[in-house]
């Protein structure tokens, strides 16, 4: 999850009125998976302070709120960018649902997430009638089944469950019997996930999939070469890389080796000419951007529970490496390589001492990674600290600087996830 920047509210008058507590509230994405661990969806959260876990504000004030995270993802992002071909689910309050047309024009892509509060009334389900006439899907969130909200299920595409509320199997019966999908929220290991799954759940929300045991039983074979793989990050981070080394350790892995040519031969590198060797591709993408794709490749395909971490871990060194550009002495590679590698012990199911010898990694580093201590270390930590909304005490210009820096990021990870998808 990673916070951002709230839109400038003197881009639209209708919404220059901001209340105090309001000004400096987070926005955050969760993923959505589907019952493979396929990346299907995310949902934009906004929190009304930099500590808080849900929303605490009033239908007006969250509908502002939730018109300006649209502003933002839509209009100065734009949705591909951000979030490439998934659904992106949008929480709208009462007043956002009778005000249909501040919803964003993706229609197709985009998920109307019901908050709980609201129930069927008659204004309110004649809204719904008309959002889904636009093409919009519905979701119902921490849904509860009761006298005031049945007429709701009228609309559903989704209905979402809280893993932390009393499970009500006869609701659940009632949801899949009028075929709507379910979404369990908070699912926090992965036998919950299983069971879930087992009984016809659709979707899934929670960090189950980043703990060690959900990598060992939801892991595959590598299809690539493992060992070549780690050699060649391992080479690449030493100050004085040889070319030739590095191109007789990239044959070695053919999936590296096709991943790269297509990488370089791609819009994203305007040229003249078609790439035909790896030398070609190293001059092309320079070797940090090698090192990335393979480090890349390396957790992608280690099973999908590390695929679908796999966007956190590059926005989180990405970041890293952007604001070691601004803030210390340091150029941003070491610093990417940090966030990266930060990210292993979940991602590959080892302790970070168990990875980190396996590479020829400078003092520094190592201690950033595993301690962290020095610059590095604490700009990791102050990246930890923002994606965690923990951000009490820091300067707004601060949290600015973080903020747009997450959306850069987020929008480069989704770039490079969008070259991998195939592989």
């Amino acid at each position: 999850m990673g916070a951002v920047v709230i839109a400038d509210p003197g881009k639209n008058e209708e919404l220059s009125e901001d209340p105090s507590h309001l000004q400096n509230y987070c926005i955050a994405m969760q993923p959505i998976c589907d019952g493979e661990l396929e990346h299907v969806a995310d949902e934009l959260l906004y929190r009304d302070s930099a500590t808080s876990t849900f929303v605490n504000v009033t239908d007006e004030q969250a509908m502002m709120a939730t018109a300006r995270v649209c502003h933002i993802a839509f209009y100065e992002i734009g949705l591909e960018r951000l979030v490439g071909d998934r659904q992106i689910f949008i929480n709208a309050s009462r007043d956002m649902l009778l005000k249909s047309e501040l919803l964003p024009p993706n229609t197709e892509q985009v998920v109307v997430e019901v908050v709980e509060s609201v129930t069927g009334d008659s204004e309110v389900l004649a809204s719904l009638r008309h959002i889904r006439s636009l093409g919009f899907k519905i979701a119902l969130d921490d849904f509860v089944l009761s006298r005031e909200t049945e007429p709701l299920l009228e609309f559903a595409d989704i209905v979402k469950v809280d893993m932390m509320q009393p499970f009500d199997e006869q609701a659940i019966g009632l949801y899949k019997s009028k075929r709507i999908k379910l979404l369990a929220e908070k699912v926090e290991d992965v036998e919950t996930f299983e069971r879930l799954r087992s009984m016809g759940f659709d979707l899934f929300q929670g960090y189950f999939y980043a703990r060690p045991e959900t990598q060992r039983v939801l892991s595959r074979a590598r299809s690539n070469n493992h060992a070549a793989l780690v050699r060649l990050v391992s080479s690449m981070c030493k100050y004085n890389s040889d070319f030739k080394e590095i191109q007789n350790i990239i044959v070695q892995d053919p999936q590296l080796t096709f991943l790269l040519l297509r990488y370089a031969n791609s819009a994203h590198f305007p040229h003249r000419g078609k790439i035909e060797t790896i030398f070609q591709v190293l001059l092309t993408l320079g070797l940090s951007q090698v090192r990335n794709i393979a480090i890349t490749l390396l957790i992608a395909n280690n099973g999908p529970a590390s695929k679908l971490m796999l966007a956190r871990a590059l926005i989180r060194a990405d970041m890293c490496e952007r604001l070691a550009n601004e803030m210390i002495r340091h150029g941003g590679e070491p610093a990417f390589l940090a966030g990266l590698l930060s990210m292993m012990s979940p991602l590959l199911g080892k302790s970070p001492q168990a990875f980190v010898k396996d590479m020829s990694l400078s003092e520094e580093l190592v201690d950033a990674v595993i301690d962290r201590r020095g610059e590095l270390g604490s700009l990791l930590k102050d990246v930890e600290s923002f994606e965690n909304a923990h951000t009490n005490g820091w300067p707004p210009k601060r949290v600015e600087m973080f903020n747009r820096t997450w959306m850069k990021s987020q929008v480069w990870a989704n770039e490079v996830l969008s070259v991998i998808k195939e592989v």
